[in-house]
């Protein structure tokens, strides 16, 4: 029995972070340490699911051998294999307990969901980044994270458990304004945390008609009231004023930032508009600190 299929931890594996539009392969040594790392086009959407083994076989013949896990909607509806979620509250090792092993050696991370009265929702892939920023030691046990991005996530931890989380289109809305609304032609301008963008986040985060203001920025546009090369920037600061407000009282709490460059700078400028501390967490060490958790915690089986 080789390596790979006995998928005992402790040795060399494969990490995937393979989401819907892109792929990231790591080699991780068995002291968690990643020797190599690169990165493709070849999310869910672009690979047929029964082509999936064939992208398997062909990542290990190009990155060796080895025990696989892999993260993200490879294990959605539209992957490889529907893993079901793990339900709120969940702990890294439910998550681990929960993964799938469609092939020897191969393990697939569940992703989590989150059900109460008033809200339903799932994530695949960010719970990792979460549960892997405790294990390194980079965030409290309990705690909120924000994962800024087409979708932003929202997500609180209570005693290392992942508690409650919520999901806001910030991002998709934004692009969907830019691309195919009446206000198309006012936002091709850039996004950047300069005055434009404070006065939209300042009304965003005020609160009331966030669909009226919407339609204000092409009114402000017309009537002089905002530069044409501004608007994007008081839409942008507009949105994410919104996602933030939808986070309740954030004054005095300490929030942990999962990303990176501009987008990161203005949930950044919002938050701590809004009075909380952040603590800003590279979203790659967080993925690897919880892939290599999930890792030393599971078997696959033969």
């Amino acid at each position: 029995m080789t390596q790979r299929e006995s998928g005992v931890a402790g040795g060399e594996y494969l990490a995937i972070d393979w989401g819907t539009t892109n792929r990231r392969i790591y080699r991780m040594r068995a002291d968690g340490e990643c020797v190599d790392s690169t990165s493709d086009d070849r999310g869910v959407l672009a690979i047929d699911a029964l082509d999936i083994p064939g992208e398997i076989q062909a990542m290990r013949e190009a990155h060796g051998d080895l025990p696989l896990i892999a993260a993200g909607m490879v294990g959605s509806s539209r992957g490889w294999v529907e893993v079901p979620y793990v339900a709120t509250p969940a702990s890294l090792a439910d998550v681990a307990a929960a993964c799938a092993h469609p092939a020897p050696g191969v393990s697939i991370v569940p992703g989590v969901s989150h059900l109460d009265e008033r809200a339903a929702d799932v994530m695949r892939g960010e719970e990792v980044q979460v549960l892997g920023a405790v294990a390194a030691g980079l965030a409290s046990d309990t705690a909120l994270f924000c994962q800024p991005g087409t979708h932003c996530k929202w997500i609180a931890l209570e005693d290392g458990k992942i508690a409650r989380f919520s999901t806001a289109m910030t991002g998709e809305l934004f692009a969907l304004l830019r691309g195919r609304s009446i206000l198309s032609e006012m936002l091709g301008g850039p996004v950047a945390a300069g005055p434009a963008f404070a006065a939209g986040l300042q009304q965003g985060l005020e609160g009331g008609d966030a669909l009226g203001a919407l339609f204000g920025t092409r009114a402000r546009v017309l009537l002089g009231r905002l530069a044409r090369e501004d608007a994007a920037a008081w839409c942008s600061g507009l949105l994410i004023g919104a996602d933030v407000r939808g986070q309740g009282d954030l004054a005095g709490r300490t929030i942990y930032l999962l990303s990176a460059g501009n987008l990161a700078d203005l949930y950044r400028t919002a938050i701590e508009h809004a009075g909380a501390t952040v603590v800003a967490i590279d979203s790659s060490i967080a993925f690897l600190a919880g892939i290599h958790a999930l890792q030393e915690s599971i078997v696959c089986p033969a």
